[in-house]
């Protein structure tokens, strides 16, 4: 009952958090003492100065890098004593990342590239699935095109389709809108924010754009490895 528990009320925890990392000139803290968690279905908008830290945090809290030092607890599983393959089992269908850089396949067609993560998941229906949900972006008549032929806008809303698809509890944003012009940065934020509220999924952002953090439930600031 106390993993279910934590895991309905709040799906990401973090307590006393550090990251090290060591350079040519000796040890350099990125992360010092952070605690930081949120409510399920909460949008959160993490914000501050190159530099300070924010990437690194929302790493960190999916598994996609080890905390130096403190506790990180995801969908009410304690990651300190999880290997890369367990991580990767937690995260299953059940963890999205929106990258700056899309980070998609460019080998695959925008449908293959959505349809990849369903079938990953282990779902059902996963090519019906990837259709429905390119459609929900916009894209339905951009199925066949792969990313090297759609614009950056575009390439961003398969990038979100393929996230939400799965209906993640928890989704990490990292400067999702940060290579787009406004204009498109503002119609990319418009899907992110409706899907993951219409799916009740939990939303954590990193930005530079002040509208964009605006847009939250709460914002909080990241400064010299700190948030404030």
């Amino acid at each position: 009952m106390l993993y279910l528990t934590s895991y309905m009320t709040h799906p990401i925890r973090m307590t006393n958090v550090g990251l090290t990392l060591t350079s040519t000139s000796g040890p350099v803290e990125i992360l010092r003492g952070v605690d930081f968690s949120c409510k399920a279905g909460e949008s959160v908008a993490i914000i501050g100065p190159s530099g300070s830290g924010k990437s690194s945090l929302i790493s960190i809290g999916a598994g996609l890098e080890r905390a130096s030092t403190g506790d990180v607890e995801l969908l009410g599983t304690n990651l300190s004593g999880l290997d890369e393959d367990a991580l990767a089992r937690l995260r299953r269908g059940r963890v999205s990342m929106v990258f700056q850089s899309f980070h998609l396949l460019p080998t695959m067609t925008a449908l293959d590239n959505v349809r990849a993560a369903l079938e990953i998941a282990a779902m059902d229906d996963a090519l019906a699935r990837a259709k429905r949900a390119l459609d929900a972006v916009g894209l339905s008549d951009r199925l066949d095109h792969y990313p090297g032929q759609l614009s950056g806008g575009e390439r961003q809303r398969v990038a979100v389709a393929r996230a939400l698809t799965c209906e993640p509890d928890l989704v990490f944003a990292d400067e999702p809108t940060g290579n787009l012009d406004t204009k498109t940065g503002e119609a990319v934020a418009d899907l992110l924010f409706r899907i993951a509220s219409e799916q009740g999924s939990t939303l954590v952002l990193v930005t530079h754009d002040q509208a964009l953090a605006a847009r939250a439930d709460r914002t909080v600031k990241m400064l010299d490895g700190r948030l404030h």
